[in-house]
């Protein structure tokens, strides 16, 4: 019998969670019953319809979002699984109860000093100070996916030991050295593509591999390897949607076997949407393209009689040209859209910010279902574990404040 044949047989192994009283594999089951449910409610982009193809059923749903305040819109979008009105259509009450996680945090050992993190920039640094602490130092580190290596030049120099790090590109290896030998950190970092077929040879049972944000497929790669060569693992994962298919594929057996429904890129990208760290300048900034998005589309759609949303490259910050006008002057070049010499820029870019308010609503229905996604992601990973054989605990390190992808997952082979 193969490893995985092996897990799938042991696949109802669970681990009570701290703090609550729901398993992993309960948890992960009726979370994956409610998103099923809803699955036509929060996969549809409201910015791509004008009217969403779920308001013929929930009619009642979509008056009550388009009717909401400015105040009690931002409210929600800041809280969407708070006590609402939507609780009359939506399962908000259980899904908060579901996505509930223990602060694996909470009481640990002091963090890395604040002036260690001089070459790093203040929120990553606090990220690291918050994560640093879940990582046990019981067996040799090393750090999955470490760019300039910043979380194990601080454990290296927080438990006086050496630390290994990977990582692909060769600049950041070399900066990450010059940084490891300013602050005489014994830190050995390594050029190594982590999806290469050479990468398990880093990972045995006497070893704890850590990775803060490490995204898609690189960390999916490291729990299938850690599940096979018996690494203990701490593990913050990020960016689901950076994977190679695309369609999501479950990593568990439990997963595998209970998913009715099906999720592109864009549907696993909802789950990392929530950004609460953009300066107030930024966030303007993005609030203004996404207006002139909507009111290009508009103008693009009455234009070229096709009634579907013409997607528009992003800009980066600072590069968004001045004038509505000249921003669908720059679209329209690029989408190959032939823009007429009279056009009534006004109207549309107001269309656009009437759109923007609308949109802004009806995405409240995502928000409800995107941290509930999420977990339920994560707990594909940790199930994956269990079924492997390893006690595992999932949780957040920080409050969402300092970053929205808080969520821990520590994993440690049975003896």
């Amino acid at each position: 019998m193969t490893p995985s044949h092996a897990a799938c047989r042991a696949s109802e192994v669970t681990v009570a969670t701290d703090g609550g009283t729901l398993d992993h594999a309960t948890r992960l089951r009726r979370l994956g019953e409610v998103l099923e449910a809803w699955h036509s409610v929060w996969q549809p982009l409201p910015f791509q319809h004008p009217l969403l193809p779920w308001e013929a059923d929930h009619g009642e749903l979509a008056a009550a979002l388009r009717d909401l305040s400015d105040a009690e819109a931002e409210r929600l979008q800041d809280a969407p699984l708070s006590a609402s009105a939507l609780s009359q259509w939506l399962p908000v009450e259980e899904l908060a109860t579901l996505v509930e996680l223990p602060d694996l945090a909470a009481g640990g050992e002091p963090t890395l000093p604040d002036g260690w993190g001089v070459f790093v920039g203040g929120r990553k640094w606090r990220q690291i100070q918050a994560f640093a602490p879940l990582v046990s130092a019981d067996r040799p580190l090393l750090e999955w996916c470490a760019g300039k290596g910043h979380l194990a030049r601080g454990l290296a120099r927080w438990h006086d030991r050496p630390v290994d790090a990977l990582e692909w590109q060769p600049a950041l290896c070399e900066a990450g050295g010059a940084l490891a030998y300013h602050q005489s950190a014994a830190v050995r970092l390594h050029q190594q593509d982590v999806m290469a077929a050479d990468a398990e040879c880093w990972l045995n049972e006497e070893r704890r591999v850590m990775a803060l944000h490490a995204c898609g497929d690189l960390h999916v790669r490291l729990l299938h390897l850690a599940a096979r060569r018996r690494g203990a693992v701490t593990l913050a994962p990020c960016c689901y949607q950076r994977t190679a298919d695309a369609w999501y594929q479950p990593i568990s057996c439990q997963a595998r076997r209970e998913m009715n429904w099906s999720m592109s890129r864009d549907d696993l990208a909802m789950a990392v949407q929530e950004t609460v760290t953009a300066p107030g300048k930024v966030r303007r900034e993005r609030r203004l393209a996404n207006a002139w998005r909507l009111g290009f589309d508009a103008l693009q759609r009455s234009l070229t009689g096709r009634d579907r949303y013409l997607p528009v490259p992003s800009l980066a910050y600072g590069q968004l040209p001045t004038t509505f006008a000249g921003f669908c002057r720059w679209a329209g070049e690029r989408k190959a859209v032939e823009l007429p010499g009279t056009i009534d820029w006004a109207a549309h870019e107001a269309e656009g910010w009437r759109r923007l308010a609308e949109v802004t609503r009806l995405e409240l229905v995502r928000h409800v279902f995107r941290r509930p996604l999420e977990v339920w992601l994560a707990l594909d990973r940790v199930r994956l574990m269990e079924e492997a054989g390893f006690d595992v605990r999932l949780g957040t390190f920080c409050d969402r404040q300092l970053t929205p992808r808080n969520l821990v997952i520590e994993a440690e082979p049975w003896a």
